[in-house]
């Protein structure tokens, strides 16, 4: 018998014959169980009806006038395959009831013995109660195990996170204890350095005060030679005892607000006679760079100091980039030398050099530890701008690739009347006492390219103009905030980094008296006339046609209004 609710017992049955239906429907009386049987007799019918889930059971006849058996399990094993299907024929053989139950069917029954009837249903329909409890259990045996791997997953990310954690723990703590023993190191030798050099500025003074005492009585011209080689070693003396105050940040500074870019620009001449031709300066100066809060001469000390270094890195020549921007510091410092959080002007030297090893960088600021040769250096340098930088509330960092090069970034505190916004308004520079009314125009030739740029300041030289030269529209804005009273402007419009049209749109902003001429092969015309170029006057094509550069600087010159007194913007203020 079944077992379970009284629910009926669902039955679809395909069957052609009346009375055999009837017959049927008697027998599954003896199921003693509700029974609704919807019978069909087509193949429509059929495939309309066997939907999965709708019935508990399938009845077929084997035989049907339009449609067989083999068709209908066919349909149903696509349609509802779950669903138990039992053949019941008069027709069917051993050899078909065979092949039927490879097909798929759960089981059969022969008309002849229709007593069969129920003990066959209620077998089909247990097994079919076995087979969905099995997949039951398998569909929740897969769950669990799901879950389980899931639970296991993330169990081993937790583990996993908490590992890296711990880890990034000890590297933090071993990199703050590290930094620890190298501030404490750098801060004792300091100290000693701070005490050693007051004690030698004390005992330099007794000497240089005795030599210029005795230089006042000694007549002999021999005499004089010795102590002036005395004077000299003790102003040698007195400039190491400089540096040495300077590392122990015991020097007097004058801080006052000071640009940056025209410190470079007005350094070029000696930077370049300091490390020789052999040595390409590039600068990378950017326009909008905020004063620092620095002593004026001490800076440029560094900078210097910072070139040689850079030379002396490079074996046979190469390039040394001088750049400057200004950074905003979020992260602490995870060394004594790197600056703390806030907004800096940095300034960084880099060259092409040999870069340094991890053992020279861990050693670098300690004073009197160099790797040149003896006599080649003090090893003072660095550890002399380490002192200024600390002292001056900035920092350094030093990113350096073995046989690739080595750069320094200084960070120096922004000044700070700039950083809460003031409105500084700009100091008037009268042009007129610079240049006289009736002195030689003043000309700034814009150009990357050394040659070009020479073949174009020649041609204006000889026409009777004073000519300046700068190499990238950086320079040119660094050029004229150290120095204003230009005439005109001829500027090439292809060039690297900030083309000529940019540079001509950053002149016009801060100077918009300034005229500008462009010189170029190739322009983009809409880029021109967004610098404010219009028509030809303005422009003058490459290569020279007799005369052209001439007659339109002469034009343009000619036709600039009130060139005696231009307000410019101070070195290093904006309004």
């Amino acid at each position: 018998m079944i077992d379970g609710a009284l629910a009926p017992l669902r039955i679809l049955h395909l069957e052609d014959s009346d009375l055999d239906a009837e017959l049927i429907e008697a027998e599954l009386e003896n199921l003693e169980h509700p029974v609704v049987i919807e019978r069909v007799m087509t193949r429509d019918a059929f495939a309309a009806a066997a939907v999965a889930d709708r019935y508990d059971l399938i009845l077929a006849d084997y035989v049907l006038p339009t449609f067989d058996g083999v068709s209908a399990l066919g349909i149903a094993r696509a349609q509802c395959p779950d669903i138990p299907f039992v053949f019941c024929s008069g027709t069917l053989g051993e050899d078909l009831a065979v092949e039927a139950l490879k097909n798929g069917a759960t089981d059969y029954i022969t008309k002849q013995r229709l007593d069969r009837m129920t003990r066959t249903v209620v077998r089909a329909l247990a097994e079919a109660r076995a087979r969905a409890d099995k997949r039951a259990a398998e569909a929740a045996l897969q769950a669990l195990n799901q879950t389980l791997e899931a639970r296991i997953a993330e169990r081993t990310r937790e583990l996993a996170e908490a590992n890296a954690a711990l880890q990034a723990q000890i590297v933090e703590r071993e990199r703050a204890e590290e930094a620890l023993r190298l501030a404490q190191r750098l801060e004792a030798v300091g100290q000693l350095t701070s005490g050693v050099a007051h004690d030698f500025n004390n005992l330099l003074t007794v000497i240089a005060g005795n030599i210029e005492f005795l230089e006042r009585a000694v007549l002999d011209e021999r005499s004089k030679r010795r102590l002036a080689m005395m004077r000299g070693a003790a102003a040698r003396g007195a400039s190491l005892t400089a540096q040495l105050l300077a590392f122990s940040r015991r020097q007097r500074l004058d801080p006052s607000p000071v640009s940056l870019n025209t410190t470079v620009a007005s350094m070029r001449d000696l930077l370049q006679s300091s490390i020789g031709g052999a040595v390409r300066i590039e600068t990378m100066l950017q326009p909008d760079l905020w004063p620092a809060r620095v002593d004026a001469t001490q800076i440029e000390l560094v900078i210097l100091n910072l070139a040689i270094n850079a030379r002396d890195a490079m074996a046979v020549g190469g390039r040394l980039i001088i750049e400057t921007a200004n950074v905003a510091v979020a992260a602490p410092p995870t060394r004594p030398e790197r600056p703390s959080p806030g907004e800096y002007v940095m300034i960084s030297v880099s060259d092409t050099g040999t870069g340094m090893p991890p053992e020279v960088l861990a050693r670098v600021f300690e004073p009197f530890f160099t790797t040149k040769e003896v006599g080649k250096g003090s090893g003072l340098g660095l550890a002399q701008v380490y002192g200024f930088v600390k002292q001056s509330g900035g920092g350094i960092r030093i990113d350096t690739v073995p046989g690739e090069g080595t750069s320094i970034k200084v960070y120096l505190p922004r000044d700070e009347t700039e950083a809460d916004g003031d409105d500084v308004k700009p100091e008037p520079v009268d042009c007129a006492v610079r240049h006289p009314p009736g002195s030689t125009p003043v000309l700034l030739v814009v150009d990357d390219d050394a040659e070009v740029r020479e073949v174009t300041a020649t041609r204006l030289v000889e026409t009777g103009y004073d000519v300046r030269e700068a190499g990238s529209g950086l320079q040119a804005l660094a050029f004229l905030e150290a120095d204003p009273c230009i005439d005109l402007i001829v500027i090439d419009f292809a060039m690297p980094g900030m083309n000529g049209a940019e540079a001509a749109t950053e002149i016009r902003r801060r100077w918009p008296a300034l005229p500008v001429l462009f010189v170029t092969g190739f322009a983009d015309t809409g880029a021109l006339a967004q610098a404010g170029v219009v028509g030809a006057d303005g422009i003058v094509q490459k290569p020279f046609r007799d005369g052209e550069l001439e007659r339109k600087v002469a034009r343009m010159l000619s036709a600039r209004q009130a060139p005696g007194l231009r307000l410019v913007a101070d070195r290093g203020r904006r309004s």
